[in-house]
């Protein structure tokens, strides 16, 4: 079918061509005839497609800004509302949160809330604002902590250069605390209790693991682990090192045991 198009268009111009030479009509005042106006009449086309192209595309993308504006007010009100309703619990009169024991209603709610929060925050630096204001709270601290975080969705959170010393992040062997691809580069995690914590593809790159209990803590593909920072931790028994291999199997490959590694 294209051919037979083809063929009639250049049957048509060769025609015409004939016939305008009987009346003294050559190829060029065809082509100023037909073909010039045909030429600007495609250039504008072309540029009414272009510019309802560029227009679309910028509609598009004022509404992905709107979209992306309005899920972070969303997240900005979610965290508000968290941190107004634990400042109540820490500051109220009659039972405040730092009295509470663990296992009892005031720190099962804390921590429903907690976990609640954490779920419904997908923002990096939100859930990183999170643990801050748990930590500087003296909720989450090494010998007196107040709230559990095992099982809190702490994926992806952003702690660069936070200040964690003495923490208390641990999980269980069975229940982790969610820490995967958490982003701790420069974070001061000195004393810190990270036993059994889910630390896979998480950047530790230039963070200060002095004193860090990590045993049973899964550290699969951790970016930017020294030997500096495992020689400095305080126990990594039954961790799972960057490369996927047991703590203890992975001294044996160096040639090292656990009495001369510097942990324990």
């Amino acid at each position: 079918m294209q051919v037979q198009w083809t063929a009639g268009i250049a049957t048509a111009l060769v025609v015409s061509i004939l016939i305008g030479y009987r009346y003294d009509i050559t190829l060029w005042d065809w082509i100023k005839l037909l073909i010039v106006p045909a030429v600007i009449a495609g250039g504008g086309l072309w540029f009414n497609s272009q510019q309802r192209e560029r227009e679309q595309r910028i509609a598009r993308e004022q509404r992905e800004q709107e979209v992306e504006i309005a899920k972070r007010r969303t997240q900005d009100e979610v965290l508000q509302a968290y941190l107004d309703q634990m400042s109540q619990m820490l500051t109220d009169k009659e039972r405040p949160l730092r009295r509470a024991q663990p296992g009892d209603d005031l720190s099962v709610v804390a921590r429903a809330r907690t976990l609640t929060v954490l779920a419904r925050l997908v923002d990096p630096e939100h859930k990183g604002s999170v643990v801050q204001f748990l930590y500087e709270s003296g909720l989450i601290t090494r010998g007196r902590r107040f709230l559990d975080l095992s099982k809190a969705e702490l994926f992806m959170a952003d702690l660069r250069s936070a200040d964690l010393r003495s923490a208390n992040l641990h999980g269980t062997y069975m229940v982790k605390t969610n820490l995967f691809m958490a982003n701790l580069t420069n974070a001061d995690l000195s004393g810190a209790a990270l036993s059994g914590a889910d630390l896979i593809r998480a950047d530790l790159s230039e963070a200060n693991l002095s004193n860090a209990q990590l045993s049973h803590a899964d550290l699969t593909d951790a970016r930017g682990l020294t030997d500096e920072q495992i020689a400095a931790a305080k126990s990594l028994k039954g961790a799972t090192m960057p490369n996927g291999q047991k703590y203890e199997d992975w001294l044996k490959g160096r040639g090292e045991d656990e009495d001369n590694s510097g942990t324990s």
